[in-house]
């Protein structure tokens, strides 16, 4: 369906997927730019499931006092199989009509986005979204909301680990999550000062890994720490320690899961701060007839990205951060 410039006066606002720390938020500056604007802002609880079952409320700037700082999200989010099939989307379309809601900004991920493409596609109703993930693994925006709090969350304990692998001279596999995607463990991993890193976009294998920390050793550091995405292609962080265990019985290498933690918390300030822009930036985005688009940022811009695009172009891992943590780790 061709964009087409259309009125906007209610707004649907969800989020869906993965919960990640900002999307509050984000949630906080769509609702107070909808009100300066005079328009009117439903959330819609649950994501797409709650849009099928019709969870839908007014919501004005008291709804979102004092959220900003809170981690999750407060209009809740889920995965939803009934909005894969055409039935479930009438059924999420009725519920809109039922409000007279004529515009979407939908916070998520990938999956998210799909959803939302395929539904404008049938339904025609303009949709933005706001890239809520704390993969950081879309195409068309530096950050996702909830990366940098990750991280961060990541580093915090990856710190407490290394004061006991300090001190009982221990080699230790940290696992991060990121199923698909290498950016929480390698930012992790510069920003603890880790001795190796392990993600999917990289190749290290176990022989690879064993010679790097050779490296380490032969310059007497008496502990190392290797940050792991547990979407690396060698293994979970235990299977790889049980193997270098195996093949170099001298360590005794130990295994965090840092798990979800990293979706919990506070937003970080940065993550804030990139949350608000983006809410703000997806009504103005509206309002200005833009549909079936994504808000990313570019090098501190803000831009819009079409659907098609985020989900299906890939977010290459920087090559020179890949290479500088080599170099340091050494």
């Amino acid at each position: 369906m061709s964009e087409k410039k259309k009125e906007i006066r209610r707004i649907g606002l969800f989020s869906s997927g993965g919960d990640a720390p900002g999307m509050n938020a984000a949630i906080r500056a769509v609702v107070r730019t909808s009100s300066y604007y005079g328009l009117h802002i439903f959330g819609i609880y649950r994501g797409y499931e709650g849009m099928i079952d019709g969870q839908i409320e007014r919501l004005d700037k008291g709804h979102v006092a004092n959220i900003i700082q809170r981690g999750g999200t407060v209009l809740k989010t889920a995965r939803s199989d009934r909005f894969r099939t055409r039935e479930g989307r009438k059924a999420a379309y009725d519920s809109l009509l039922v409000h007279d809601i004529d515009g979407l900004v939908a916070i998520g991920g990938n999956g998210t986005f799909t959803g939302a493409k395929i539904f404008y596609e049938e339904y025609g109703i303009p949709i933005i979204g706001i890239p809520g993930t704390i993969d950081n693994d879309l195409y068309g925006t530096d950050y996702s909301i909830g990366f940098d709090t990750a991280v961060n969350t990541a580093i915090e304990a990856v710190d407490k680990i290394r004061d006991t692998a300090e001190a009982h001279s221990r080699l230790f596999f940290v696992e991060v999550m990121g199923r698909d995607s290498g950016y929480i463990a390698l930012n992790t991993g510069i920003g603890s000062g880790a001795g190796a890193i392990l993600i999917p976009e990289a190749k290290m294998d176990v022989e690879d890994l064993i010679q790097h920390l050779e490296k380490t050793a032969k310059r007497q550091k008496l502990f190392s720490l290797v940050i792991v995405a547990e979407g690396n292609e060698n293994g979970s962080a235990q299977e790889l320690a049980t193997e270098i265990k195996s093949r170099w019985p001298e360590y005794d290498p130990k295994v965090t899961i840092i798990g979800h933690m990293q979706r919990g918390g506070a937003p970080s300030a940065l993550d804030r701060l990139i949350a608000s822009r983006m809410g703000y930036s997806a009504v103005e985005a509206l309002l200005a007839g833009h549909c079936n688009q994504m808000i990313g940022i570019q090098n501190n811009e803000v831009i819009l990205v079409p659907f098609d695009d985020a989900i299906n172009k890939t977010k290459a891992i920087d090559q020179d951060l890949l290479r500088m943590a080599e170099i340091l780790s050494l």
